[in-house]
């Protein structure tokens, strides 16, 4: 055997372990963007009373985390594509550190407006850069799985935003705790830029194709040309805007309100959805290879979360029954990985960071107006006091799910005619 052939496997496994490190420390920071963009439907009836917040305001401050995370979307996806996913995320990281810093110390409702749309801005880039740079280090047959991977292990941030967060407010308050939350967003910052690193290739690659400004911007209109662009768009929106609404959200105070469940009560319902989230994460990024197709599985997930939202709006579900509602809605909504991935088959290399970004634009730009909105929807319906705290009746969220519900079936029928690339049929 020759010290070339002798040395291939030595280096596959060198490889192989760099990219698991890789994936771990892209994975950590991960996880702070999701504990940041759920974290209100916990601690959001506890941040009405304390600021004296209308169902309207509280919709407001927790979707311009998304606006603000939406409108950075484009010039991200130019970054990534320009300059690699690694500057950008150290960039965001260490806005997020400050902003959440900010938000533990707000006095007010503006500084706490602030603050969150600041946080939006420093979590922007945390799903899309690392999906860039698995583009580039993995073959695309195993591109959905990866997605997954990341997805679902990030979204243990979003379990740490139920029970976890639910009783460390409880014992130190909620501004200690996002204080806490900003010493482990410093550590994850310092894991990317300690592990994270592109191939040799990869950056090759990016300088040969050094763009100018209004190439890059060329970039981003030729990605909106993609054919099934559109459809990719906007069922990624519904979908996601739909999840976000409810477990970033309304979760708290429709379980506050019309089931009269303290905080910790609260985070243990919430608590079951994300872990169910984090199973479907995972079984739905692997169910393309089962399929060999991006648009089966994706289907089959909207078709149980139009059910679920179908039962939220039509019944008046008896407290018994809530712990199978929340398993079912986080399930079914965990089809993220596998639609991230049919929108990521739709561009060539070189626009892949604008493509997927585009499509993330749509995907948090809608969680920012379904959240804006329904907000507006359950305050028009009224409230009554109680305790300090302000009460709307059960009809305002039951017509909240099924709105929610008809713009899902919308997009899904405008969904079923999106070229499906899977590689497994090409």
């Amino acid at each position: 055997m020759t010290a070339t052939s002798g040395d291939a496997p030595v280096k596959r496994e060198r490889a192989a372990s760099s990219g698991v490190v890789i994936v771990a420390a892209l994975v950590g920071i991960y996880m702070l963007s999701q504990f940041f963009r759920n974290a209100l439907g916990v601690i959001g009836p506890d941040l009405a009373k304390a600021f004296d917040l209308d169902a309207a305001r509280l919709g407001l401050l927790s979707s311009i985390f998304f606006l603000s995370f939406a409108l950075a979307q484009i010039p991200l996806g130019m970054a990534i594509d320009r300059w690699g996913p690694r500057p950008a995320m150290l960039a965001t990281a260490a806005l997020m550190i400050g902003s959440t810093v900010l938000f533990a110390l707000s006095r007010n409702y503006a500084e706490l407006a602030a603050a969150r749309m600041l946080m939006g801005l420093g979590c922007c880039s945390f799903l899309m850069a690392p999906l860039a740079l698995y583009a580039e280090r993995f073959p695309p047959e195993k591109f959905s799985t990866i997605t997954g991977i990341h997805i679902g292990g990030g979204s243990f941030g979003m379990l740490a935003a139920t029970a976890p967060l639910a009783w460390l407010a409880g014992a130190v308050g909620w501004r200690n705790s996002f204080l806490t939350a900003a010493s482990c967003a410093t550590v994850a910052m310092a894991c990317v830029f300690l592990f994270v690193r592109e191939t040799p290739d990869t950056l090759a690659r990016r300088r040969a194709r050094s763009e100018s400004f209004s190439q890059a911007f060329s970039g981003v209109i030729a990605a909106t040309r993609a054919a099934g662009f559109w459809r990719v768009f906007f069922v990624q929106a519904a979908a996601y805007s739909a999840f976000a609404s409810v477990i970033g959200l309304w979760v708290g105070p429709w379980l506050s309100q019309v089931y009269s469940l303290p905080l910790e009560a609260r985070g243990r319902m919430t608590l079951i959805l994300a872990c169910a989230q984090i199973a479907g994460l995972f079984f739905w990024g692997a169910s393309d290879r089962w399929f060999a197709s991006y648009l089966r599985p994706a289907l089959i997930s909207i078709a149980l979360a139009l059910a679920t939202l179908a039962t939220g709006a039509l019944f008046v579900l008896p407290a018994a029954a809530l712990p199978v509602f929340m398993a079912a809605f986080g399930f079914s909504f965990a089809a993220t990985p596998v639609l991230t991935a049919h929108g990521k088959s739709l561009f060539p290399r070189e626009l892949t960071g604008r493509g997927i970004t585009l499509i993330n634009t749509g995907t948090i730009g809608g969680a920012f107006a379904q959240q804006f909105f329904t907000g507006f929807v359950i305050e028009a319906f009224g409230y009554r006091m109680v305790d300090g705290a302000r009460v709307y009746p059960p009809e305002s969220f039951r017509l909240v799910f099924g709105l929610l519900g008809l713009q899902l079936a919308i997009a899904a029928a405008f969904y079923l005619r999106a070229p499906d690339r899977h590689p497994d049929r090409i």
